[in-house]
């Protein structure tokens, strides 16, 4: 089992990226210049914490329009259940596919998961705020779901 490996540096470069979201249309970080990006990482769609934490933010849509921010969520199941699980709740922001993992292990997300006494590799629950520059600006390693959203608006909100 691997070890979570090293995230980007608070201040430096968010690694660019380009994922497929829920409709195959390809999503280039670097698209998002002059926008805050709220780029999280989760473990599985349509599960419990994954669904408290996408929901939190579907709902934040308008506070997060108004603080110049996008959402992006990133987990490793495929545009399959992306698609079913935009649909299922109604969520209206691109959550991307990373099959492969490989953008979850640019991001030191990506590593040994326990869950009911079961290890196993998987992506970690970690948010980060990027800011329009592109630089990382905050990094949240153990995200709480309930709640997580407002967390992030309100480190938006002191650093307009």
């Amino acid at each position: 089992m691997s070890p979570l490996g090293a995230h980007p540096a608070i201040g430096g470069p968010a690694p660019d990226f380009v994922l497929a979201d829920a409709d195959g249309v390809m999503r280039r970080l670097s698209e998002t210049r002059g926008r805050w990006v709220v780029l999280y990482f989760y473990p599985k769609d349509d599960t419990p914490g994954c669904t408290i934490e996408a929901c939190e933010f579907r709902d934040a849509e308008s506070q997060l329009i108004e603080a110049g921010a996008v959402v992006w969520g990133v987990s490793p199941d495929d545009q399959v259940s992306k698609a079913a699980f935009r649909d299922k709740f109604s969520l209206n922001f691109p959550i991307l596919s990373d099959v492969g993992h490989a953008v979850a292990e640019k991001y030191g997300t990506w590593g040994a998961r326990e869950s009911a006494g079961r290890i196993f590799e998987g992506t970690h629950r970690m948010t980060f705020l990027i800011d329009p520059t592109g630089r990382v600006t905050r990094i949240w390693e153990k995200v709480t779901p309930a709640g997580h959203a407002a967390e992030v608006l309100a480190e938006i909100a002191a650093r307009r």
